[in-house]
């Protein structure tokens, strides 16, 4: 309650704060893309090829 306060007084987010949230958007869609990509590919899309970037990862857990 203190920091909206402060915020709302003209204080503005500390640097650190809004750099977790930037890291934590960025490592969020690339693990989402990561998942999404070695999912089951959606109707029309079976015969697309995986991007490089895009680690196969084995479906056979051992």
């Amino acid at each position: 309650m203190v920091l909206l306060m402060d915020v709302a007084a003209g204080g503005g987010f500390p640097v650190w704060f809004t750099a977790v949230y930037v890291v934590g958007f960025i490592a969020a869609v690339t693990i989402g893309s990561i998942a999404w990509y070695n999912s089951k590919r959606p109707p029309g899309w079976e015969a697309k090829e995986r991007p490089d970037i895009v680690p196969k990862i084995d479906e056979d857990p051992k």
